[in-house]
């Protein structure tokens, strides 16, 4: 569910930049398939890489963490 959430704010943030998933699929040089397993949640088979162009094209930075109980390192 939550990475639903998570996924579905990813759509909007291309949505309010009137982009289809096929301009900013072509922008990141991936498949508009791609773009929609992004949106849609399904990071298994994306790659770090790709992750990261999505959000920058929507205005964002990726940052990847390390979580253990309270602890936090920012890994990239």
């Amino acid at each position: 569910m939550l990475g639903e959430v998570r996924a579905y704010r990813l759509r909007e943030l291309r949505e309010q930049l009137g982009l289809s998933q096929a301009q900013l699929a072509e922008r990141i040089g991936v498949g508009q398939r791609q773009v929609s397993k992004i949106e849609n949640g399904d990071l298994d088979s994306a790659r770090v890489g790709t992750v990261r162009k999505y959000i920058e094209a929507v205005g964002g930075d990726l940052v990847i963490e390390y979580v253990a109980g309270d602890s936090r390192l920012q890994v990239a």
